[in-house]
């Protein structure tokens, strides 16, 4: 058994890790940390009667993997030591996501406290990172939008089909993407019935799009994103707006995501036909709640031929594909499992 364990399980990402780590029939949580000194049913009712203990992180012992749940800034003073031992580092947070200094600490408003493992940790998309995370001793988790749009428009910029400097993207995204501290815009009686835009020019998470997506495009991208909360608890809809270099069809598009995406598991191309006679089409496009809960990401597009407009429609889970889950892929191959194991789940419907 692999043992694993998780720093920060009182918050969402960390106990979304425990709740699907638990199942996981390779892996055995050895510990889970709180700094609160409250049972786990306090923070995660789901869990009651599991009768799992919370300790304090400086009661950790040494294990196989570390998932580490907690706020910008802990992980890389944690990470020397973790990787000396042997332990490896999953980290859910932003500590090891871009490969610019000067970038992350400026955007982070932080003194990164151990650059020199910056370079050598993975960056955890699977379906383009694949090899880079076996070997790796870090993986640096995505942000759930970085996930969503990436996987999004990969396809597209691999293949040079789409003008790089014009890409916008709208972000909705449920509010367990704020994590547990309370805020007035997570307040039920103002998120409900409501969409709040936030943090609408310069997000952090642009500069992971714009870092991947440039990898992939062998020259820089520009990518224009803008977030906003919505009144669901769970999922990220990334609409992504583009421009094609060439003649293209929706039908053409859809093959060659298809075949881009062919061998992997958790990304699905959403191509359900569209209603020849329908007023309304809303069929051929994915949607957030038939992946809440689940490792899935799927992945629909429409094309404006009048405009020459592509819209690509890109869905997941934030804490699922866009956190936790993708962690527990990750973590699977790190240790040569099948990467799908103990994460097969489909979501719920009705949700």
């Amino acid at each position: 058994m692999i043992e694993v364990g998780i720093y920060g399980a009182s918050g969402y990402m960390g106990g979304e890790a425990l709740r699907v780590l638990n199942e996981h029939p390779e892996v055995k949580v050895v510990w889970s940390t709180s700094r609160s000194g409250k049972p786990l049913e306090y923070f995660h009712r789901n869990m009651y009667g599991s009768n799992i203990p919370l300790i304090k992180p400086e009661e950790a012992s040494s294990c196989d993997a570390v998932f580490i749940g907690l706020p910008t800034g802990n992980a890389m003073n944690m990470a020397q030591d973790l990787v000396k031992i042997g332990t490896k580092i999953i980290d859910l947070g932003a500590d090891f996501r871009l490969k610019d200094r000067e970038v992350w600490e400026r955007v982070y408003g932080k003194t990164h406290s151990c650059w020199d493992l910056v370079d050598e940790a993975a960056y955890g998309i699977p379906e383009l990172h694949r090899e880079s995370i076996r070997k790796a001793r870090i993986i640096a988790n995505p942000g759930c939008f970085s996930s969503a749009s990436i996987l999004g428009l990969a396809p597209l910029l691999i293949e040079d089909m789409i003008d790089e400097e014009k890409i916008v993207i709208d972000g909705l995204s449920g509010t367990a993407g704020a994590g547990t501290e309370l805020d007035i815009t997570m307040h039920h009686p103002e998120i409900g019935n409501n969409l709040v835009p936030y943090n609408v020019v310069d997000h952090r998470h642009t500069y992971e799009i714009e870092q991947e997506l440039g990898l992939l495009a062998r020259k820089s991208v520009t990518v224009n994103f803008t977030p906003a909360y919505v009144p669901i608890t769970r999922g990220i809809l990334a609409i992504c707006h583009c421009f094609p270099k060439e003649e293209v069809s929706r039908s053409e598009l859809l093959e060659r995501y298809k075949l881009f995406y062919r061998d992997e598991y958790f990304v699905k191309v959403f191509d359900m036909p569209k209603e020849a006679d329908a007023t309304w089409q809303y069929l051929p496009y994915p949607w957030v709640a038939a992946v809440s809960g689940t490792n899935f990401c799927h992945i629909g597009l429409d094309f404006d031929e009048k405009r020459n407009h592509l819209v690509v429609f890109s869905v997941l889970d934030s804490l699922g594909k866009g956190g936790s889950h993708a962690g527990i892929q990750n973590l699977n191959l790190l240790f040569n499992l099948e990467e799908n194991t103990g994460l097969k789940r489909y979501g719920l419907h009705p949700y």
